[in-house]
C-alpha cells in the first residue's frame, strides 16, 4: 500500500467506489480507497437495486438522472455486466392530490431532462397485466429506469477505477485520521498509513465513526429497510418463456411499496411506520454482510395492499425476508460535499437511495475536488445544510420520520412534526398565543402564517382520502386544534396570509426573524478582506448597509450577505437562517492566515424583530428620541437606538418592500421590545406577520434568494444582479470570470412573469417555461401578490425570451398557463415606499 495519495476515499459501498471512479476519470489516478472488509459488505451489498429517477429535489433529481445515464455505459467500458434491467418504472395514484404532485415532479423532470409517459388506467394494464387498476386515478412512467445488480455495479466501477490507475485496498481498516500542521491528512490503517491532500468520507452506517475520527458530528443515523422476497409465480415464468419483457418496477404511493419481478418471482418492498434507527452507536467491529430479524408484523398493512393490487403477489410463498441497514439524514436526502470547518475534507455519506444517487453524487463530488467547484447547484445535498443541533437524539427521530415519509405527499407547505419545538426564540410563546402556525428552519421554530383565534380546519376536509397515506394537514398544535391543510393548490391559509400582506402594506407588520444567520467580522484587515471576498462596494461609512454576493470562482453565486458597517473595523453581517453553518463555513475558511481578520457567529445571542409598514416610524417614534426622519434616517443605514428601556441596532432594510426597520437586539431583551412595539403599534392596527406573506410580497419586489434565483449554476448578471456587482472596484472572487463570461453573451436572463388565468394554483418554483413547444426556462419561486393582485412567477429564461411584453406559458400541476414577462418589482417599481 502505498505511503501517499492525492485522495483516500474511506468505503467501499457503491458510493465509495462510484467517488473513487469519478476522481481517476478526471486525470487524478494517484487516489486510494480503503475498505474494511470487502467491497459491497455494509448496505450495498443487500440494496434492492432500484433507480427510480422520481425525485422533487433539483440537486438529487440531477444526481439520479447522471447515474441512470452512467450506468448504461458501464459494461461496454469495463467488460463487467452490471444486471441493468431498463424495465422502466411505473408510479400509480390513487388520490387527486396524488396526481397534483406527480404533475407537480413532471414539470420538475421537463426541466432537468428525465422523460415521463402519463398513464390512465389502462395503459397500466397493458404495461402491469398482474396488476388491479381499481381506484387508480393514473399513473407515471420513466422509460428510461429499472433496476439493477448493486454488487455488479460495484464491482463495475472498481474496474473502471483500477484501469484508470486507483488503487483499492480491501480488508483495511482506519483506525485514525490526524491532520499535519502542513494541512494534509494522515490516515491511519491497520495496514500502514497514508498522507493525503483530500480525504473522503463515504463510509455508510459507520459515517458517524468516521466523523468522530475528525471531530465531526455527521447528521447520518441508519434505519432498518424491509423487503420481501417471493417463490417464482407460474404466471411471471410463464411470460419469460414466451419472451414477454419484464412488467418493471410498480410503486403504489398511496400504500407506501415498490414492487417489482425477482427470479420469476416478486419483490416487495414497504416503508412503513415504526421502523426503527439502528446503528446508534456504530455498527460492531466484525459487522459484515449484516441483517436484522425481520419483522413481518410491521409490514403487514402494506402486504394486504399489495395482495389487493397484484394478487399474484398473494399467492406464492416468501422465500426471503431481508431486513437491513439504509443510511438516513433528517431529510432523506444524502450529504455530499465539504466537510465545516476542515478543508479538504469531503462527505459523501447518507445516502438512503444510495445505487441510484451514487453514480452523481460520485461526479458532482469529484468535480468538487478537481475543478474547485461542482458543476450542479448542490445546495439541496450539501453537508453544511444541518447544523451542531443534528444530535444523536435528533437524528434517531426525524430519521425514523423521513424514513416513514418516503411515499408520503411532499407537499410544498409540508412541516414535520418529530423534534420540535426544537430552538425558539425568546417570544414564540408570544407569537403562538397571536395564532403563529410555525414552521422550521435550521431547527428553529419560525411563524408561516397566523390564524385567527379559534380557527381550525374542519373535520371533514382532514384525511379524506381511502389510502394508507391520507396524512394530508400539520398535526395538532398545543391545543389539539389543526390549523392547516397542505396541497399543491391555494390551501386553507392562502387568504389569511393575503390578510397579513394587506395589514403590512396598509399599516404596520411585525415579524420574528431570529434564525437570520448573524456573525461579527472584525480586525485591521477585515475591510480589505471583505472587499477581495464580495462582489459590491464594501460599506465606507459607519452606519451604512449593503447588500453584497459572495461568488464562486466561475462567476455564480454562492452566498448572499447584509453587510451593516459597525465601526473603523468592524461589520455584522447577516445571511439566510437556513445557511448559517454554510455561509460562516465558507467565510472561515476564507479568513487570512495572519489572524488580521477575526469572524464570530452571533446568530444565539441576538434576535431580530422585523417592523414594516407604513406606520412603522409611527411605531418605533413612540419608543425612542432617534431622529428616525428619512433626512436622517434614510434607507440602507442602521443605527443603534433606544427602544423603550431596551435598544436595538435598527437596520432599515426588509425583505417584504416596505417601510420598515430590522430590530436587531441582545435576545434577552427580545420579549421586552416584543411587548413595548406591540403596545405602541395598537393604535395603528398592529398585526404579526409570518414566512408566508413574506415571501409574498418578497416576489411582488423580485427579490431573489440563494438556492433559487441565486445559485452557482448562474453567473451574477444572469441572476440580474448588475447593481450589486462592481468589477472596476478591483480584483474580487471571481472577478474575471464574470467578466469573461458576461463578454461572451449570458446563457440565461431572470425575469418576472404575470401569470394569467390562475384561480387554485400559483408557480411555487421548478415549473418549466415554454414558447410554443420549445422548453426555454424554469420557474424560480412564484405566488399570488397580494398588493398587486396577480399572479407571478420568477424564472431563468433564454435571454431572447427575456424581453419586457415576451408571451410565454408556464406548465403549473401539468396544465400550461399564458405567462407574460412584465418589468422587476411589479409593486413599487421606484422603491417609494422603502425610501419613504
Amino acid at each position: 500500500m502505498k505511503s501517499h495519495a492525492r485522495v483516500v476515499v474511506i468505503g467501499g459501498g457503491v458510493v465509495g467506489v462510484s467517488t473513487l471512479y469519478h476522481l481517476a476519470k478526471k486525470g487524478w489516478p494517484d487516489v486510494v480507497l480503503v475498505e474494511r472488509k470487502e467491497l459491497t459488505s455494509g448496505s450495498t451489498w443487500h440494496a434492492a437495486g432500484l433507480l427510480p429517477l422520481f425525485n422533487l429535489s433539483y440537486s438529487v433529481g440531477q444526481l439520479h438522472k447522471y447515474s441512470v445515464a452512467l450506468y448504461k455505459t458501464l459494461e461496454a467500458e469495463t467488460g463487467q455486466d452490471v444486471g441493468f434491467s431498463v424495465c422502466s418504472n411505473i408510479r400509480l395514484a390513487r388520490t387527486r392530490d396524488r396526481w397534483d404532485e406527480y404533475m407537480h415532479y413532471a414539470g420538475v423532470a421537463a426541466t432537468i431532462g428525465v422523460r415521463v409517459n402519463v398513464l390512465s388506467p389502462a395503459e397500466v394494464k397493458a404495461i402491469w397485466p398482474l396488476c388491479e387498476t381499481d381506484g387508480i386515478v393514473g399513473a407515471i412512467q420513466h422509460p428510461d429506469d429499472g433496476y439493477i445488480q448493486p454488487a455488479d455495479l460495484t464491482q463495475a466501477l472498481a474496474r473502471g477505477a483500477r484501469n484508470r490507475g486507483a488503487e483499492i485496498h480491501r480488508n483495511t481498516t482506519v483506525v485514525a485520521i490526524e491532520r499535519r500542521p502542513s494541512g494534509e491528512w494522515l490516515v491511519r490503517t491497520d495496514r500502514g498509513d497514508i498522507v493525503a491532500e483530500h480525504v473522503v468520507s463515504a463510509s455508510g452506517n459507520f459515517a458517524r465513526r468516521t466523523g468522530a475520527m475528525v471531530g465531526l458530528d455527521v447528521p447520518v443515523l441508519p434505519v432498518e429497510h424491509q423487503y420481501i422476497v417471493t417463490e417464482p409465480h407460474p404466471a411471471i415464468l410463464a411470460r419469460r418463456r414466451q419472451g414477454l419483457p419484464e412488467v418493471g418496477v410498480l410503486r403504489e404511493s398511496d400504500s407506501s411499496w415498490y414492487m417489482r419481478e425477482e427470479a420469476g418471482g416478486l419483490l416487495l418492498g414497504p416503508y412503513e411506520k415504526g421502523a426503527p434507527a439502528c446503528y446508534l452507536d456504530g455498527p460492531a467491529a466484525e459487522s459484515e454482510y449484516e441483517l436484522f430479524q425481520e419483522d413481518l408484523d410491521r409490514l403487514m398493512p402494506h402486504v394486504e395492499t399489495a395482495v389487493a393490487r397484484v394478487p399474484a403477489f398473494g399467492e406464492v410463498g416468501i422465500k426471503k425476508i431481508y431486513n437491513g441497514a439504509i443510511p438516513y439524514t433528517p431529510d432523506g436526502s444524502p450529504i455530499v460535499g465539504p466537510a465545516w470547518d476542515l478543508p479538504n475534507f469531503w462527505l459523501n455519506e447518507g445516502h438512503s437511495f444510495g445505487v441510484t444517487a451514487a453514480g452523481g453524487a460520485g461526479w458532482q463530488l469529484a468535480e468538487w475536488i478537481v475543478e474547485g467547484e461542482p458543476s450542479i447547484d448542490m445546495m439541496g445535498v450539501d453537508p453544511r445544510r444541518f447544523g451542531p443541533y443534528a444530535t444523536r437524539g435528533y437524528l434517531k427521530a426525524k430519521n425514523e420520520e423521513a424514513y416513514a415519509n418516503v411515499f408520503t405527499l411532499h407537499y410544498p407547505d409540508e412541516e414535520r412534526a418529530a423534534a420540535r419545538p426544537l430552538k425558539t426564540a425568546p417570544c414564540y410563546g408570544r407569537m403562538r398565543a397571536l395564532g403563529a402556525v410555525f414552521g422550521s428552519v435550521y431547527g428553529w421554530e419560525r411563524p408561516n402564517w397566523f390564524a385567527p383565534e379559534g380557527y381550525s380546519v374542519p373535520a371533514a376536509e382532514l384525511d379524506v382520502d381511502d389510502v394508507l397515506l391520507n396524512h394530508n394537514h400539520a398535526p395538532p398544535d398545543w391545543t389539539g386544534t389543526v390549523r392547516e391543510r397542505w396541497s399543491f393548490r391555494r390551501s386553507n391559509h392562502f387568504g389569511h396570509v393575503g390578510a397579513e400582506c394587506r395589514n403590512v402594506m396598509e399599516g404596520v407588520g411585525l415579524q420574528d426573524m431570529t434564525p437570520f444567520a448573524k456573525c461579527v467580522v472584525s480586525g485591521p484587515g477585515a475591510e480589505a478582506w471583505l472587499d477581495g471576498l464580495l462582489a459590491n462596494r464594501i460599506p465606507k461609512a459607519v452606519g451604512r448597509i449593503h447588500l453584497c454576493h459572495l461568488l464562486t470562482k466561475a462567476g455564480g453565486v454562492r452566498s448572499e450577505f447584509t453587510v451593516y458597517r459597525t465601526g473603523p473595523e468592524s461589520f455584522y453581517l447577516v445571511s439566510a437562517g437556513a445557511l448559517e453553518r454554510h455561509d460562516h463555513d465558507v467565510l472561515r475558511k476564507a479568513l487570512p492566515a495572519d489572524g488580521s481578520v477575526r469572524l464570530r457567529s452571533v446568530t444565539t445571542e441576538r434576535g431580530v424583530l422585523v417592523l414594516a409598514g407604513p406606520r412603522a416610524r409611527d411605531v418605533l417614534r413612540k419608543l425612542t428620541d432617534a431622529d428616525l426622519s428619512n433626512a436622517a434616517f434614510p434607507w440602507l443605514t442602521g443605527r443603534r437606538i433606544d427602544i423603550g428601556h431596551a435598544e436595538a441596532d435598527a437596520l432599515r432594510v426588509n425583505f417584504v418592500g416596505e417601510l420598515g426597520w430590522e430590530l436587531h437586539h441582545p435576545i434577552e431583551t427580545q420579549n421586552a421590545i416584543f411587548d413595548l412595539v406591540m403596545a405602541a403599534g395598537a393604535e395603528f392596527g398592529i398585526r404579526p406577520f409570518g414566512i408566508r406573506a413574506m415571501m409574498a410580497m418578497a416576489v411582488e419586489k423580485s427579490y431573489r434568494l440563494v438556492g433559487r434565483e441565486l445559485s452557482i449554476e448562474y453567473s451574477a448578471y444572469e441572476s440580474g444582479l448588475d447593481r450589486f456587482v462592481h468589477p472596476n472596484k478591483g480584483d474580487f472572487l471571481g472577478r474575471d470570470a464574470l467578466v469573461r463570461a458576461h463578454a461572451a453573451g449570458e446563457r440565461w436572463r431572470f425575469v418576472t412573469l404575470e401569470v394569467h388565468g390562475v384561480s387554485d394554483a400559483d408557480a411555487r418554483g421548478s415549473e418549466p417555461i415554454w414558447s410554443g413547444a420549445e422548453l426555454v426556462g424554469r420557474a424560480t419561486n412564484g405566488g399570488y401578490g397580494w398588493r398587486t393582485g396577480k399572479s407571478l412567477a420568477l424564472a431563468m429564461v433564454k435571454p431572447e425570451h427575456g424581453e419586457i411584453g415576451t408571451p410565454l406559458e408556464i406548465q403549473i400541476l401539468g396544465e400550461r398557463r399564458r405567462a407574460t414577462v412584465i418589468p422587476e418589482s411589479p409593486y413599487d417599481p421606484g422603491n417609494e415606499r422603502l425610501r419613504a
